[in-house]
């Protein structure tokens, strides 16, 4: 596992806390912004990211909260899984062992992104009791497979655990920035250079490895059934909104038609919607302020009291953040 290296503190304006826990037998990093005693909001990252990355967020916040941002396994600061192995149901465990550490007898407001948000999603369907409300940021699911996928799939597994790729050495964290710019357009190169720095780390034989395990880069033994995955929003209850960001191109990457993704937004039952403009995939790093102002106009606090629950719906002619009358949930046949 990558050690830790030395962190990067330009345009940041709220500091956080390093936090390590023992969560299923895995020394877990969990970092934490905020009073103890505020309301806690976890926030979820996506694949390949950190907990760093919701650093900007939170500075754009302007209300009371303790955020707690942990590393999911094998990523950031915590530990790598053994043998390698990822999948949605341990991240699912671990989140639930997380909540249970933060809250007792109260529920959770939670923000995803990415792969957080299919988190966050999966977790809101079976656990309303533990969850207040959800904000999905982009996690609108993986590319369908059909049944008939996954001999072939668990065939590439297999094979990909036994012959492990190399891994790749940037010959500095300029390159590493420069390269998640080229990936991320919309991101300032300010900011690019701080996710460098939070993602990479100091090679032993010189140059920069990212802190993630090499592990995650294998396709996983579980195929993503929409099925299982629309059974799964269809009974989410509690108060939610799904963001979605005007310039991503993560639908097409996954293979989403424009009928495929109404159908997805479609599935939670009276979720509310909202566009960020001017973003890709990285929403949360390319246009923060605007994640921020959903998130406190969403959630209920001192700046947003009795909102919680308040109809936001998007149009793509509209300016960033609008709120619209609510568009009514779609059954999913």
């Amino acid at each position: 596992m990558p050690s830790e290296c030395s962190d990067f503190r330009s345009s940041v304006s709220k500091d956080s806390e390093s936090r390590f826990e023992s969560v299923r037998g895995l020394r877990y990093h969990l970092r934490v912004w905020g009073r103890d005693e505020a309301p806690p909001v976890l926030l979820l990252h996506g694949w390949m990211d950190c907990s760093a990355s919701w650093q900007f967020v939170v500075d754009a916040m302007g209300a009371d909260w303790k955020f707690v941002a942990p590393d999911w396994r094998g990523f950031g600061l915590s530990e790598w899984a053994p043998g390698g192995v990822y999948g949605y149901q341990d991240y699912m465990a671990d989140l639930d062992a997380i909540a249970g550490l933060l809250v007792k007898d109260s529920r959770l407001r939670v923000v995803g992104h990415s792969m957080g948000g299919n988190v966050a999603s999966l977790y809101a369907s079976v656990r309303p009791e533990r969850v207040a409300a959800v904000v999905n940021v982009e996690g609108f699911g993986l590319r369908a497979r059909e049944a008939s996928d996954a001999p072939l799939n668990l065939r590439q597994w297999l094979d990909e655990l036994s012959n492990p790729g190399d891994v790749r050495i940037y010959p500095d964290y300029a390159d590493l920035a420069a390269r998640i710019r080229k990936s991320n357009p919309c991101m300032s190169e300010e900011r690019s250079e701080f996710v460098a720095r939070q993602w990479g780390c100091d090679a032993q034989s010189g140059g920069v490895v990212l802190r993630a395990d090499p592990g995650h880069n294998r396709v996983w033994p579980q195929i993503y059934r929409l099925d299982e995955a629309c059974a799964h929003w269809a009974r989410i209850s509690v108060p939610y909104l799904w963001v979605e960001a005007d310039e991503s191109r993560n639908a097409v990457r996954h293979g989403i038609d424009a009928d495929e993704l109404n159908l997805r937004r479609d599935a939670v039952p009276g979720a509310s919607t909202a566009l960020i403009r001017g973003a890709g995939h990285m929403a949360h790093l390319e246009q923060p302020g605007q994640l921020a102002e959903l998130i406190e106009r969403f959630f209920p606090g001192e700046r947003a009291r009795g909102m919680l629950g308040r109809a936001f719906s998007f149009r793509r002619d509209s300016p960033a953040s609008s709120v619209h009358s609510p568009r009514p949930g779609l059954p999913v046949s």
